[in-house]
């Protein structure tokens, strides 16, 4: 079914304004960190060495900003801003002493550190951005010697945790709602076309398959089996045309193959399958959905009257699609023996669209027992 509408953005996108204050919370934070130093840098023992400390801290604050710009990019920048604040935050062990550690701020600056917070938990969400607040806070705390029960009168750890919880939450629900938006707007358009259809068919497909039903009882004899097929088609297609259609996710790129072997195959066709969606990429569905139609009609054509039953099973990254009908059977070597005269139709419709897949169709039949399709396809 074509659509006539694109999803929104994809979600991944949906946190793009929170990386973007993000980025501007780690400029006004290298503000803080820069005048801080320029207060305190006399009373560091390693003066030269803390103005080479405050360049880095400059510097990567400028590189750490790349990531709110460049989804590409951010993971790696990200796991490097962890090592590089902690770096730092252990740095200041090489520019002041102990007793002037315990009284101040470590290198640079706690306020400037919380940056490195809201960057993992805006990537991992809440449960890493709280590890990464825990992470610094042990880090300084141990830099200035209050792994004890000072550490409690500080409001840094406090502040970096709940920086990283709320964060996280927001950055998970911003890609949660876009997800949701977008399966909307997929939805929305589905209905839409599945409307259009059903104003174009409605005078034409389904009053033509209505005509050959009734004529086909009228007649009687074969033309009766015409005509049962014709109503069976017909009710499929009203099927399709009121709902039963493909449920795919938001940027389309797979399928529900449940909902299409249903509507495909028509009500008058059993199909078992697990309650949850069997979701495949969206091109595999199309070609097994065409593979299951050819089984099921081939069963027609060869065994008129016959009940015809589909199951789908999806098992550690496999689904497996059987068609079995309770006809007559056939002979097992009838299909290598069509094969070799030339007639490539079921291979051509079934086994070959199986094996570009990457897959497998096996038939299983004896006469007097009925036949089954065995379709088995990767689904990584």
């Amino acid at each position: 079914m074509r659509s006539t509408a694109t999803p929104t953005t994809d979600p991944s996108g949906a946190d793009a304004p929170l990386w973007r204050a993000a980025a501007a919370f780690r400029l006004l934070t290298v503000i803080y960190a820069v005048g801080f130093h320029l207060v305190v840098h006399e009373q560091y023992d390693a003066e030269l060495w803390s103005h080479v400390l405050a360049a880095v801290v400059v510097f990567w604050s400028g590189v750490s900003v790349v990531a709110a710009v460049t989804p590409a990019v951010r993971p790696a920048i990200v796991v490097a801003d962890q090592l590089v604040t902690l770096g730092l935050i252990v740095s200041t062990v090489a520019v002041a002493d102990p007793d002037w550690r315990r009284e101040h701020q470590v290198l640079p600056t706690t306020i400037w550190v919380a940056g490195a917070v809201v960057a993992a938990a805006l990537l991992g969400g809440p449960r890493v951005g709280v590890a990464s607040a825990l992470t610094m806070t042990v880090a300084i705390a141990l830099v200035r010697g209050t792994l004890d029960a000072d550490l409690w009168r500080d409001s840094t750890g406090p502040i970096l945790v709940s920086v990283g919880l709320a964060l996280g939450l927001a950055a998970r629900i911003a890609r949660s709602a876009r997800a949701r938006l977008d399966e909307a707007v997929a939805l929305a358009a589905a209905t839409a076309e599945r409307e259009r259809l059903a104003r174009e068919v409605h005078d034409g497909v389904l009053q033509v398959l209505a005509l050959v039903n009734r004529r086909g009882r009228e007649l009687g004899g074969p033309a009766a089996e015409l005509g049962t097929l014709a109503a069976e088609q017909e009710r499929a297609l009203r099927d399709l045309l009121s709902g039963s259609v493909s449920r795919v996710t938001g940027d389309g790129s797979r399928t529900d193959l449940t909902a299409d072997v249903r509507a495909a195959v028509g009500p008058t066709v059993t199909v078992a399958a697990p309650s949850d969606p069997v979701t495949v990429a969206a091109d595999v569905g199309r070609e097994v959905v065409a593979a299951v139609v050819a089984a099921v009609d081939n069963a027609h054509r060869h065994a008129p009257g016959a009940a015809v039953y589909v199951s789908i099973e999806d098992d550690a990254g496999t689904v497996v699609v059987g068609v079995r009908d309770d006809g007559p059977g056939v002979d097992p070597e009838r299909l290598a023996a069509a094969r070799t005269e030339g007639r490539l139709g079921v291979a051509a419709s079934i086994v070959g669209r199986l094996e570009a897949l990457g897959g497998r169709a096996e038939m299983i039949s004896a006469p007097g027992e009925g036949t089954e399709w065995e379709l088995t396809v990767p689904n990584p």
